[in-house]
């Protein structure tokens, strides 16, 4: 099968490997799309994440949809055929946290495309029956590997404890905050300010039920007006904003990993104001809402999808996930359609 190799900083090739077999309780998908994620952005770019450290050659990619081609003897959910999504994280299921239903804080998981597991750039992957999810007919497969990033959302508002009528503002409106609008819409928050540089990128956000958008470079963010702010940079300028957005007794839900490993934040003003800081890291117990959530929005959610590529051209779809100071929001892979193919 084909693989997609990451096999220096910013240089990814085509390459083959064996079909993986599968144990009694996995089932063998065949992947048809794959989205290209921030993270895969950052291990294209700088070969690492905090301390976490390619080992080269590595397949990227954790977003990912695709069809069930093999069942395994233990296999109970599934038949050949069935169309899916992918949870990429399996952990160990018996730890402390894994027991507590945090299973996203498990020490032992394993993460497709997290050094040192192998990703879903790739034709085929087996994986464990208990974090793949149907979805139905009436979703592609490219809107299906957006129940990932709509996965951070969801597990950022159910930290933040979302009320409906509450007053939230969302900074930054990649493929993450975009996907951060949806939930927050459904969940029914009465207002939803969103920010970004690119105005494509806020008018993307007002179709997925923003009711206020903030062109950063060109508008102001309201002061002690919000009561939870979502923000996807890490940046260290963007969080200072969101604490000063922030009402007395607010609450900031950090998303985004920082550039660097360090930020200062302004903990006078956050104690005056007696601001709840909570962060996010990954998802737990949010596929099957994910996708419901996906399926009620379709009419809108492709919006977000804004290039195609096939696996052949993976170089130049790193490159194009790498523009994210323009249009550009979600790049899909396709690892199964020739050079010239146009369809799934």
């Amino acid at each position: 099968m084909k693989v997609a190799n990451l096999v220096e900083i910013s240089k990814v090739e085509v390459g083959y490997e064996e079909i993986p077999s599968i144990s009694p309780n996995e089932v063998l998908i065949k992947i048809n799309a794959v989205g290209v994620c921030g993270s895969d952005i950052h291990y294209y770019k700088h070969g690492h994440i905090g301390k976490r450290t390619v080992q080269y050659p590595h397949i990227q990619g954790h977003e990912c949809a695709g069809t069930i081609v093999k069942i395994g003897s233990d296999v109970t959910k599934f038949s050949i055929g069935d169309r899916v999504a992918v949870e990429p994280g399996v952990p160990c299921r018996i730890c402390e946290k894994c027991r507590s239903g945090k299973y996203n804080l498990c020490d032992k998981v394993i993460f497709l495309s997290t050094p040192p597991y192998k990703g879903a750039l790739r034709q085929y992957i087996s994986h464990p029956e208990d974090y793949v999810f149907l979805i139905p007919d009436s979703l592609t497969f490219e809107e299906a590997t957006l129940a990932e990033p709509l996965s951070v959302g969801i597990h950022a508002l159910n930290r933040a404890n979302l009320k409906p009528g509450m007053k939230v503002l969302i900074m930054g409106m990649g493929p993450v905050g975009l996907m951060a609008v949806a939930a927050t819409s459904y969940f029914n928050a009465e207002e939803i300010a969103v920010t970004d540089i690119v105005k494509h990128k806020l008018e993307v956000a007002k179709s997925l039920g923003a009711t206020q958008t903030i062109e950063v470079a060109k508008q102001e963010i309201a002061e002690h007006y919000f009561d939870l702010v979502l923000e996807t940079s890490g940046a260290e300028q963007a969080l200072a904003a969101a604490i000063n957005s922030l009402k007395k007794g607010g609450k900031l839900v950090s998303i985004g990993f920082p550039h660097q490993q360090n930020v200062t934040l302004d903990l006078t003003t956050m104690l005056q104001k007696e601001i709840d800081l909570l962060t996010v890291y990954r998802y737990a117990n949010t596929f099957p809402l994910a996708i419901n959530i996906l399926t009620e929005l379709k009419d809108v959610i492709g919006n977000i999808i804004t290039s195609t590529y096939v696996l052949d051209d993976i170089s130049d779809a790193m490159e194009k996930a790498c523009e994210t100071q323009l249009d550009t929001i979600k790049v899909i892979v396709y690892p199964h359609l020739p050079k010239d193919g146009h369809s799934l």
